[in-house]
């Protein structure tokens, strides 16, 4: 696979990443489709193995999903602005703290964009109803997409 085929399934794989935080934007999908094209382009057995792990992960988000409450962002009060500059503080955070950071990312974040925003008696409980009413499930859609990410870089390094 030629560099700049491999940067165009890094863009595809970045833009599945965000398209998580989009409502609306099948980013999973997205995230499947960069891993399936690598995996068609790259047909070593490694590949072949980290394009079955994320089927079988994409799978089962989908269906833990269906466990979770819905999504209530109205309800949270929390500004759309807030979510997003979070989401993309957990995919830095998971790259630059492993696996962690992704989580400290997103929580931290909204906690200091509502302490900002509030002050710091209404930063608590706004991220408390964040977490609540979106939080496990765009964490939960973000790691299923983050985690193949990673062993597709960590096959690249690796290689």
């Amino acid at each position: 696979m030629s560099v700049w085929q491999l940067v165009a399934v890094a863009g595809v794989m970045l833009l599945g990443l965000v398209g998580v935080l989009v409502p609306g934007v099948p980013g999973q999908a997205i995230v499947w489709a960069a891993v399936l094209w690598w995996a068609l382009t790259d047909t070593t057995p490694v590949a072949w193995g980290v394009l079955i792990g994320t089927t079988c992960l994409l799978l089962l988000d989908q269906a833990l999903k269906a466990l979770l409450p819905a999504r209530r962002t109205a309800a949270a009060g929390v500004p759309r602005g807030t979510l997003m500059l979070a989401g993309v503080s957990a995919i830095a955070g998971f790259f630059v703290v492993p696996v962690l950071g992704g989580v400290l990312g997103y929580v931290g974040t909204v906690y200091g964009t509502e302490r900002l925003r509030l002050g710091s008696h209404g930063a608590g409980p706004s991220v408390r109803s964040v977490m609540r009413a979106t939080g496990r499930s765009v964490l939960l859609d973000l790691y299923c997409c983050l985690l193949p990410v990673g062993a597709w870089l960590g096959v690249l390094i690796r290689a």
